[in-house]
Parts: C-alpha cells; sequence; structure tokens
C-alpha cells in the first residue's frame, strides 16, 4: 500500500479499529450497558514524540471516519479531503489527524446494524439510545487507546460541532482547544421537528419492519430517502436553491402529472436516492435522536457550563445558516466570554446554507490554520 510521504497529497488511507476489552463495559448516558464497544477510525500525519499535535475531528450525521484521502479502489476521496493533508487547514506535516464514526453510526462503529455479540444477530432497535455524550465518551477510549493525554484541537461542524462542544465541557483537561462550526448547544422545537418527520417516514415504511430489516429482501428505502430529501431542504438556503434551480423545468413544458417534473424535485429525489445507497435507516434514526436530546444547558445557565473550561475556542458559523443560525453561535461566544474563555468568532458570509460548512474550505481553511498555529505557539503543555 502506498505511503503519504511529507508534503504529498493524502493518497490511499484505511481504516482501523479500536475494540474495547471485553472486561471493560462501556456504561451509557441512559444507564444502559454496551457489551464488545468497536470503533472504526481513520488517523492522517504523524503523532509527535511528544504526543502533542493530535488533532480530532468529529463528523455530522451522514458523515463517518473516512475523512481525508482515498481507500484503495476508490475515486471518490473523504468527505473532508480538501481540508485535510499537507499544507491545509489541518496540516498533516504538522498534526496527527483523527476522525472516527460516531457511537450508533453505520460504517464501522458499534450501532444498530452491528451484531449483537450476545444473540449474535443484528441488533437493530435493541441496540440501546445513545447520546452525543456517549460518542465523546467512546472517542476517549479511542483517544486514550491511542495513548494521547491531551488533543490540541478538538473540530466539527453540525453534529460534529454538537461533539466538540461536549469534549470540551466533558474533558476540559484533556484538550487544549476547540473548534465548534456551523452548530448549536441545544436543539430547538423546530429542529426537533424536522427530526421527527424524517423519523416518521422511516418508520412508516413498510420494509422498516420495526428495525429488524437486515435479514430481509426489502430495505426501508423509501422512507430514509424522504427522510433524506427532508433534512437536505434544512442545509440549504432559499437563495441557494433559487440560484441553483428556480423553477427550471426537467422537459421542456409542464406535463402535469406527478413525476420530478421541476429541477429540484429531480435533485431531492438523487440526493434521497444516493444517501439510501451508503446509509442504514436505523443509524438515521438514533443520530438524529442523539442531537434531539443534546442540550448542554439542561436546566443551568449556558455560562454555568461552561465555568470549567479552559481551552481557546474558535466559533465559526454562516450568514445563511437557518438550521443553526449564527444567533446560536453567537450565545455560546457570549458565555464562554462571560467566563474569560480566549474566544475568537467568525462569521463566514455565504448563501450556501447549512452546508457551507462542506463548501468554503478557503475561508475555514485560513480561520483554522492561523487558530492552530497561534494555538500552538500560545500554549505550551
Amino acid at each position: 500500500m502506498p505511503e503519504n510521504k511529507k508534503g504529498q497529497e493524502l493518497r490511499i488511507v484505511e481504516t482501523k479499529y479500536f475494540n474495547l476489552p471485553e472486561s471493560e463495559k462501556f456504561c451509557l448516558e441512559s444507564g444502559a450497558i454496551l457489551n464488545g464497544l468497536k470503533i472504526a477510525y481513520e488517523t492522517y500525519g504523524e503523532l509527535n514524540g511528544e504526543k502533542n499535535n493530535a488533532v480530532l475531528i468529529c463528523h455530522a450525521l451522514s458523515g463517518d471516519a473516512h475523512a481525508a484521502g482515498y481507500h484503495e479502489h476508490e475515486k471518490k476521496p473523504g468527505w473532508w479531503h480538501e481540508m485535510i493533508g499537507p499544507g491545509k487547514a489541518f496540516d498533516t506535516n504538522k498534526y496527527f489527524v483523527i476522525c472516527s464514526n460516531v457511537l450508533g453510526g453505520c460504517k464501522g462503529t458499534s450501532g444498530p446494524n452491528s451484531i449483537n455479540p450476545v444473540t449474535e444477530r443484528h441488533y437493530g432497535l435493541s441496540f440501546p439510545i445513545v447520546s452525543i455524550k456517549d460518542m465523546v465518551d467512546a472517542q476517549k477510549r479511542l483517544i486514550d487507546f491511542l495513548g494521547i493525554k491531551k488533543l490540541l484541537s478538538v473540530c466539527g461542524g453540525s453534529m460534529g460541532g454538537m461533539q466538540a462542544l461536549q469534549w470540551a465541557v466533558s474533558y476540559p483537561k484533556n484538550i487544549v482547544s476547540c473548534i465548534p462550526i456551523a452548530t448549536s448547544y441545544k436543539h430547538s422545537a423546530q429542529q426537533i421537528a424536522f427530526d421527527e418527520v424524517g423519523r416518521q417516514a422511516i418508520m412508516g415504511d413498510s420494509a422498516w419492519q420495526g428495525g429488524n430489516y437486515y435479514q430481509a429482501k426489502q430495505y426501508p428505502s423509501a422512507g430514509l430517502a424522504v427522510a433524506r430529501m427532508i433534512g437536505h431542504i434544512t442545509y440549504m438556503s432559499d437563495k441557494s436553491m433559487e440560484d441553483k434551480f428556480g423553477r427550471a423545468l426537467k422537459k421542456k413544458e409542464l406535463g402535469y402529472e406527478f413525476t420530478a417534473e421541476f429541477e429540484i424535485e429531480g435533485y431531492l429525489r438523487y440526493r434521497g436516492d444516493s444517501f439510501v445507497k451508503r446509509f442504514d435507516a436505523n443509524s438515521y434514526l438514533y443520530l438524529t435522536k442523539a442531537m434531539d436530546y443534546f442540550d448542554l444547558q439542561k436546566n443551568e445557565k449556558l455560562q454555568a457550563v461552561f465555568r470549567d473550561i479552559k481551552s481557546r475556542f474558535l466559533v465559526i458559523a454562516f450568514s445563511s445558516d437557518w438550521l443553526y443560525t449564527s444567533a446560536k453561535s453567537k450565545e455560546i461566544v457570549k458565555a464562554l466570554k462571560m467566563n474569560g474563555v480566549d474566544v475568537t468568532y467568525c462569521e463566514i458570509s455565504s448563501d450556501y446554507g447549512h452546508d457551507a460548512f462542506l463548501l468554503k474550505f478557503p475561508e475555514e481553511t485560513k480561520l483554522i490554520k492561523y487558530f492552530l498555529s497561534s494555538t500552538q505557539k500560545k500554549l505550551k503543555f
């Protein structure tokens, strides 16, 4: 397998796996115990001798551990390939970058599509409900396994940003800096509502069979596709949809029929159909539920939640993001400043909506490169 030499573009990478020893039980926030925790992860760059150059990347709802580089025999790179690699935002000539598939996911980490070691069958809905905190606790086990006592930074967008914030709260002594992007400290009623409609679309599909579809000939494709279509609408802004599609037709004129006549209809169906080919319907239920449960504030004021934080922060938001608005990011910044935390806030102008964190690479790169470099210089550990 080709190696990624220093200064070269990331090329062939492979997914690795960490298995928690059977003697160690993994306790979830719900009180449930998970046996046989398995985590899929990838690393880029090299861990230095002091083990103080590690950066953890947390992925969003539809992401996975494959953040950069190429898997053998695949032409498409990792989901944040433009941000990770030599000379990029997360410069692998300087940093040891880690990305793991979240707990409850479907790309190698323990989740509903995993095999229950007790029953030797897919978990399905017998897999315990997980939270963002559970995802972070699982990542902490991986970081311990890698022999890293303190992360230089934890970064993530959307659901990944929630994990980054949870890291800062759960393990304040184990991270030097935090970069939450296009995220929030809790879901609003509207966001929970969108997620619930998506879940109902999946559970209303006759092929779902109460989550026990793994051995069946049918898969709840229709329900999952609709859920993805609903979600994707929230990721785009009204302007980006208007600029890209407007009222353009797929044919020369209206056919007065219930087919995908408008370009936007065809696009949403394409997004839904392609998502079905790479994602598990049950994992969609579990991860959206984890996001809905997420509430750093709970019964406290947000300022009180951040009272023990000593790490630096770079909070990034996007002007047209109506799913996780810049107002929510500003609330996070205010609460951090009230605790005397070193925090920088940047709102990037964009028409892309929530998806901007996966598209505005030049702007993000400039901000993150400077922030990480200054963090290394300012904080010695």
